[in-house]
């Protein structure tokens, strides 16, 4: 007789070797948890397997991980005899027949709670069709035209929705042009020193503590185009690669049990997790892009100096805030690379203005 698939799965699964396996310490420091639990060895076991299952067989069913010890079951086989220690001694034993309801096993943690993840994964699920819709060349005009400012909308409440949770927001943003210009002014030169003494102390405590974060840079990233009259649909690209990860990390993270999951985005999502490196990549390159034609768009009707200035300023941002210099810094490196023979070759009298450009950019 044929022995259980799954009995041999985790025999293999347990003889793996995981020590020798880099990618088990990087997911092992990842897994949240209390030191009590994290030295118990049926949790670690657990988490091998869950381990297993996701880099070695997705075969493997991983059961979920019960949270009474192995004692505990014995105790609570007898229904009638653990009701009436119970009611005897309720301060010892409640919160074992809380956990022995059939009620309360399983079926407790599948509900889907509305926790800070959970929000910020439905704003970039949504954002990620709008934006897709917004990108695609057969809509019209005028849905593409409000798909593109939900997107930006979408995004720029995400960013600032997850600013909140995890740092607080403690300013109000103003509109004025001079208060904002003088804004972007003082988050690049923060990346750099320590800031000044000036007008905006509250500001000043506020952007130490978010100014090297992802969503402040895509908060302010968004603010400036759903702003502006020039829509540019390539500027969605940064947010179509940043709501594809972060969906795509918590639909792995959480239903990868699912059968509609296996079935159809199992392998969306492994592939965005293995070429994360990728999109940072495209979205820099983007980024940067963007950049270059709003200087090209200053030749025609739609030109808008502001933006351009405040966007440039956020360019620089980018290339000095941790999270996103190094990709920068690489795209830079290899756009010098290209243009400095060309110019010293073609044009050489650029060579005194683009001197007072790099002097103004590493300021």
């Amino acid at each position: 007789m044929a022995e259980d698939p799954q009995k041999i799965k985790k025999i293999a699964a347990g003889a793996y070797d995981y020590e020798n396996d880099p990618r088990w310490a990087d997911y092992w420091s990842n897994v949240l948890m209390p030191p009590h639990m994290a030295s118990r060895p049926d949790v670690i076991t657990h988490y091998k397997r869950k381990f297993y299952q996701r880099y070695i067989d997705p075969d493997l069913v991983v059961e979920p991980m019960t949270t009474q010890s192995t004692s505990k079951p014995a105790k609570s086989s007898t229904p009638s005899s653990s009701s009436s220690t119970n009611e005897n001694r309720p301060s010892q034993n409640a919160g074992s027949t809380t956990r022995a309801t059939p009620s309360s096993t399983p079926n407790s943690t599948t509900p889907l709670r509305w926790d800070r993840q959970t929000i910020q994964f439905s704003v970039n699920a949504w954002v990620f069709v709008v934006a897709v819709l917004a990108m695609f060349p057969m809509i019209p005009k005028s849905l593409s035209n409000r798909a593109y400012r939900l997107s930006l909308l979408g995004t720029l409440c995400s960013s600032l929705y997850s600013l909140y949770s995890l740092y607080g927001v403690t300013i109000s943003f103003s509109l004025d042009l001079s208060l904002w210009l003088s804004f972007l002014a003082a988050c690049t030169n923060t990346c750099l020193q320590k800031p000044r003494a000036w007008n905006m102390q509250a500001v000043q405590v506020w952007l130490q503590s978010v100014i090297a974060t992802k969503d402040f840079i895509y908060f302010i990233y968004c603010l400036t185009f759903v702003s502006s009259n020039l829509q540019l649909r390539f500027a969605l690209l940064p947010i179509l690669c940043r709501s594809l990860e972060h969906s795509a990390k918590f639909l792995k993270r959480n239903f990868s049990q699912a059968s509609l999951y296996r079935k159809y985005l199992a392998e969306l999502c492994v592939w965005v997790e293995t070429n994360t490196t990728t999109l940072n990549i495209l979205s820099t390159q983007a980024e940067i892009g963007i950049g270059f034609l709003l200087i090209i768009s200053l030749l025609s009707w739609q030109r808008n100096i502001v933006q351009t200035f405040m966007y440039w300023q956020l360019l620089k941002l980018m290339y000095q805030a941790p999270a996103t210099s190094g990709y920068h810094q690489n795209v830079w490196v290899n756009v010098g690379r290209t243009v400095n023979p060309l110019i010293h070759k073609y044009a050489p009298f650029l060579n005194s203005p683009l001197s007072a450009i790099q002097r103004w950019w590493f300021r």
